[in-house]
């Protein structure tokens, strides 16, 4: 993807946004359902959910790569707070986290790959709270290792090819030279 079409919206069509939005839609709901309205809970799972999206399109209207892969770093801690939520969410219910492999978890990881990926797909989870605390938890280690994938790219091509400010300052300096 070209850096025009990521800073005019381009990030919209990015898999790891379109699961964070999904992810944000899917704990306001759970929220609403299964937590104390009035907790500290309750706002920090919607924050968590709401940075863990709203950091990406931040991000890719960056000029700079470390811009990016620090507003990206900012979107994936997010989401690791929010599944420690979760997580938290399950233990102290005595709730059964599901392992990777069940039929559960896959049935939830194979969601992904539908053409047409949106919320409704995973609403029927909503129903239970093990199961909706648990497709969450899938969607966010999903999402978590595609930003993962993302950001050791955006290293290694801030290795490889510098960061703005650098290549401003070798532009500037090659025009000193022959200007």
């Amino acid at each position: 993807m070209n850096t025009i079409m990521e800073s005019t919206g381009g990030y919209k069509n990015l898999p790891f946004f379109k699961q964070a939005e999904i992810i944000y839609d899917f704990t306001v709901e759970f929220v609403k359902k299964y937590i104390n309205p009035y907790s500290r809970t309750k706002d920090q799972m919607e924050q968590g959910a709401r940075s863990g999206k709203q950091n990406i399109p931040e991000g890719y209207l960056q000029k700079s790569l470390e811009g990016r892969i620090k507003l990206l770093g900012v979107a994936r801690g997010s989401l690791e707070e929010l599944l420690n939520d979760y997580l938290d969410f399950l233990r102290q219910r005595g709730l059964k986290l599901w392992e990777k492999d069940s039929p559960k978890a896959r049935a939830v990881r194979a969601l992904v790959y539908k053409s047409y990926n949106f919320y409704n797909n995973y609403k029927i989870y909503m129903d239970s709270p093990e199961d909706a605390a648990n497709a969450a938890i899938c969607l966010i280690n999903q999402t978590n290792a595609l930003l993962d994938q993302k950001l050791r790219w955006l290293e290694e091509k801030f290795v490889n090819e510098g960061g703005f400010r650098e290549n401003l300052f070798k532009k500037r300096m090659e025009r000193k030279k022959t200007g």
